[in-house]
């Protein structure tokens, strides 16, 4: 099972071109970590919505997979955070999460060099991310439900 964090129900994924890049470029982000996508649902206003999918890989994607955090992955983050896109249809790998991000800025801009955006770079607890880049990824994509979950931490 896979968790889209939202503020509304998303029954048919989309793809979506915004004004700011993430971490594998512009795609429909999902996780397989319910309390990550409930702590993302949680953060603003709104409901904090999940959406739930299924997911059935197909063979002929072009997919790219990072295990754990690598100069791999933090260069090509770097890429996709400066707008550079790429061909895959599917990427995923850890997260940049917002303490990593501005790692990743200071790495970025040459406020510190590799070595040391390593040994910053620990995660406080594990991530994941999986991307959808293209209509064929999404298709591997179903909708099962959604749900309301506060995380506790809010008012209703």
């Amino acid at each position: 099972m896979l968790y889209h964090a939202s503020k509304q129900i998303v029954e048919f994924p989309e793809v979506r071109k915004t004004r700011y890049t993430k971490d594998f470029s512009w795609g429909f982000y999902c996780t397989k970590d319910l309390q990550q996508a409930v702590r993302w649902a949680n953060r603003g206003v709104g409901n904090p919505i999940i959406n739930y999918y299924s997911y059935e890989p197909a063979g002929e994607l072009s997919i790219l997979k990072f295990d754990k955090i690598s100069d791999e992955w933090l260069d090509f983050i770097a890429k996709c955070r400066n707008g550079e896109t790429h061909s895959y249809d599917i990427v995923e790998g850890p997260m940049a999460n917002d303490t990593v991000w501005n790692y990743v800025n200071d790495f970025l801009t040459g406020r510190i060099s590799r070595k040391q955006f390593w040994v910053l770079a620990e995660f406080k607890y594990p991530t994941h991310q999986i991307s959808f880049h293209t209509l064929s990824a999404l298709n591997c994509l179903n909708f099962d439900r959604s749900e309301i979950i506060y995380d506790g931490k809010r008012k209703k």
